[in-house]
């Protein structure tokens, strides 16, 4: 059964990236959030790079420096999701999302370091890179916050069904 689960988990963010999708809704951090939050440490962390390598390798993605830094974001979102999956409310779950979504914002718009950048390397050049990239942080935002309700929804929803399914010993008196 987790087998199942770890492939669907790659497949939905293969998927996910694949179809036409607005900027930066995809469920990739969510799937790094989720594996964090219920798979073995071992497995978590080679779900999402998996699916983002098949994903880049499909799209023609080069394997270039701001492809390790995505694959640094979804490692500290696989990280939230451990922090998570002790302490799992809808709450902490969309706060672990939000925080997802903020480290990718917060680190892949300091392309401003680039030495043939867009931006001047001032201050004021960072806050225009910042701002710049807010459309495609809100589109981030929603589409980690919708991913991320999706899969722990139908996790839980799963879950209780198998639950249901179990067969429960009658009490036999002596």
């Amino acid at each position: 059964m987790r087998y199942g689960l770890i492939l669907a988990l790659i497949l939905l963010a293969v998927v996910g990236r694949l179809i036409p999708h607005p900027d930066n809704f995809t469920p990739i951090m969510a799937v790094a959030l989720f594996a964090g939050a219920t798979l073995p440490s071992r497995i978590a962390y080679v779900v999402p790079l998996l699916a983002l390598v098949a994903s880049d390798l499909l799209l023609g993605y080069p394997l270039d420096l701001m492809a390790l830094v995505i694959c640094g974001c979804l490692l500290a979102s696989v990280g939230i999701g451990q922090w998570l999956a002790k302490r799992r409310t809808w709450t902490r779950t969309a706060l672990a999302a939000v925080a997802g979504s903020l480290v990718f914002y917060l680190v892949t718009n300091a392309v401003w370091v680039e030495p043939h950048g867009l931006y001047a390397h001032t201050v004021d050049g960072l806050l225009q890179c910042y701002v710049m990239a807010i459309p495609f942080f809100r589109n981030s935002l929603a589409g980690d916050l919708f991913w991320t309700a999706l899969l722990f929804g139908l996790y839980e929803v799963g879950y209780g069904w198998l639950k249901s399914l179990r067969v429960k010993p009658t009490h036999v008196a002596p």
